[in-house]
């Protein structure tokens, strides 16, 4: 059923494909379904704040669970032909641990990180914190995509020239 979503015109190109889960098997077997779809890149979410994704440890959630992080982005780096990326955020209020989710990214196959600079408790509000997109971009050396608090273009340079970020993500 989810199938005809996944449809796009060649013209769309780069195409990218995000998923999410808790479960390191489950992800696999889905990332191996959806290459066959021929993706130029399979992003793995660990940013998403809904409490019904959060609370069961996906999205954000899943960035409480380092070993599952490694243990996901080093078995679809090895098993899949595209290349897998991570969107992460801060963490939560409590455990702003993105600057090791991060590093496991890249130690395990990872090829970039979109970095939303907000907490789970955040969601989409409050300020994102670029500091922490420029802390992350200088602890690993693949490309990182920063998110957050950009609403204008020229916001899109500014947050380019404060965290040395390869790209900008616009949520909304």
């Amino acid at each position: 059923r989810m199938l005809p979503r996944f449809k796009y015109e060649e013209a769309e190109r780069p195409v990218v494909f995000q998923i999410y889960g808790d479960d390191p098997d489950e992800i696999l077997r889905a990332a191996l379904r959806i290459q066959e779809l021929s993706p130029d890149i399979i992003d793995i979410n660990l940013g998403c704040p809904a409490k019904s994704v959060a609370s069961r440890g996906a999205g954000v959630g899943l960035m409480r669970t380092p070993q599952k992080v490694a243990k996901i982005f080093h078995s679809l780096s090895r098993a899949l032909d595209v290349p897998v990326t991570g969107k992460i955020r801060l963490g939560w209020q409590d455990e702003r641990n993105y600057a090791l989710i991060a590093r496991i990214i890249e130690e395990n196959g990872g090829s970039a990180i979109a970095f939303h600079a907000r907490t789970k408790e955040q969601g989409y509000g409050g300020q994102a914190d670029w500091d922490a997109i420029a802390e992350v971009k200088a602890a690993v050396g693949i490309p990182v995509i920063g998110n957050g608090d950009v609403k204008v273009p020229e916001d899109i340079q500014r947050m380019k020239a404060h965290t040395g970020c390869e790209a900008v993500m616009i949520g909304r």
